[in-house]
């Protein structure tokens, strides 16, 4: 048993002493990486990219519109129209008419149309949408890589409490070791019980266990961070934490005002506030002249048979002038679509209202909760000092057969309950200091 135990503490010693060795990875360079190489953070990117490129493909119906048209008909039945013949000949009534068949068979047109929008209110209203979009796009960008440094921000803190828990389990076991390597000497005397030595030999069993999970935790907690960081298949992904970056003076966490505005989800519910707005606008832009400057250079062939290179068969066609269109009845709604995205607009305040009230609850609640457990931490800290204290004592006096086993152990146990609530505090009260700074609007200082 005591060498399984010496194999353990030789195996912790050596992760600790690997880690001693290894590059430092800083929260900052943690979170940094977590944005360079999460696929999700990369997907985010394209997205504002494929809105930039939106608004740069409308800044192009500013420009001229060309296009080639060519078309070949024949035509079967050839139009009709009516002549008032009696008009050109005297020689018959003035009423007389002549139905007379228009154009030929065969009819072909080619030309270069081209149109140079004068002024179309609905092309300035689409690129601000889309400008909007642009930011929108950014804002949930942030709001993803602020999520993501929250959850980096946990996973670095868990490997340090918990290298903190593998450290107080060493002590721990090593102590419990003594208790048990008394009473086992007390045992093979003949003063002590089978049914004492068991206990001591179940408390001691137990310290061991707890470093064993703690090393594991933090082994997985490391993983969890590699993973987090996109490192889990690169070479640097063997690392240590900056423990120093725990006496930030950040942390100490003054009273401030939320900084609501460095939280970019509520960035993005305000441009999505003013693009239902921008909505209004452009349809009512919808509603506005559309003024166009259209030309067209080409010619036409005319045959009664099927040849399209027919010599004297072509004539040429052009014109260029001036297109005003004036909208007087859509089948849209106007007033319908205003009122909803009105309603929209009003939606997204009232989400604000609702996310500004959840920080500040959420940040009052972390306030509380850390002047709560630092009180406990702090008196948790004594009786800790005490009852080893105690416990230093108690094993002088069992070695001059002044107390029974039973005490001892009982000491050794009540002692692993306090170890194990202060660890419990002492991770719930550095998290809640997180979920203050991601409350408040802070915790892109950890980064920036």
């Amino acid at each position: 048993m005591i060498k399984k135990y010496i194999r353990i503490i030789a195996a912790c010693t050596l992760i600790i002493n690997i880690a001693s060795a290894q590059t430092t990875l800083t929260l900052s360079e943690a979170i940094i990486a977590a944005f360079s190489n999460r696929k999700n953070i990369q997907a985010g990117k394209m997205d504002i990219t494929i809105q930039q490129l939106k608004t740069k493909a409308l800044y192009k119906k500013y420009g001229p519109q060309v296009s080639a048209e060519y078309n070949y008909n024949y035509n079967p039945i050839l139009q009709s129209s009516i002549i008032p013949v009696g008009i050109f000949n005297p020689a018959l009534p003035s009423d007389a008419t002549e139905r007379i068949q228009f154009g030929t068979r065969w009819s072909q047109t080619a030309g270069i149309t081209a149109t140079q929008p004068l002024y179309d209110a609905t092309i300035r209203k689409q690129i601000n949408e889309n400008r909007l979009l642009e930011k929108i796009s950014k804002a949930s960008q942030a709001q993803t890589e602020y999520e993501l440094a929250y959850e980096v921000s946990k996973a670095y803190t868990n490997i340090w409490l918990q290298q903190q828990q593998i450290n107080a389990a060493i002590i721990d076991t090593s102590r419990t070791r003594i208790s048990y390597q008394l009473q086992i000497d007390n045992y093979q005397a003949g003063r002590l019980l089978k049914s004492d030595l068991n206990i001591a030999n179940i408390n001691h069993n137990n310290t061991k266990q707890k470093l064993t999970d703690a090393t594991i935790q933090w082994v997985e907690n490391k993983i969890y961070l590699m993973y987090l960081t996109g490192m889990l298949d690169s070479e640097a992904n063997d690392f240590k934490i900056d423990t120093t970056f725990f006496n930030n003076p950040i942390l100490l966490l003054d009273d401030t005002k939320i900084l609501l505005d460095s939280i970019p989800i509520f960035q993005q519910l305000n441009l999505q506030k003013q693009l239902s707005l921008l909505q209004v606008e452009t349809e009512r832009s919808k509603y506005m002249p559309i003024v166009n400057l259209k030309g067209f250079l080409g010619a036409n062939q005319f045959s009664n048979e099927f040849n399209p290179f027919k010599a004297n068969s072509w004539f040429g066609f052009s014109y260029i002038g001036l297109n005003v269109n004036v909208p007087i009845l859509l089948a849209e709604d106007r007033k319908n679509v205003s009122q909803q995205l009105q309603l929209q607009s009003q939606q997204y305040t009232l989400q604000q209202d609702e996310k500004s009230a959840q920080f500040k609850q959420e940040s009052a609640t972390a306030k509380l909760e850390m002047s709560k457990l630092n009180l406990q931490l702090e008196t948790q800290e004594n009786n800790i000092a005490l009852y080893k204290e105690t416990l230093s004592i108690l094993q002088e006096r069992y070695k001059e057969q002044q107390i029974t086993s039973s005490e001892l152990n009982r000491q050794e146990f009540e002692l692993q309950k306090l170890l194990a609530d202060y660890q419990n505090t002492n991770a719930n009260t550095w998290l809640y200091k997180l979920s203050y700074l991601n409350a408040t609007g802070r915790l892109s200082e950890l980064w920036r």
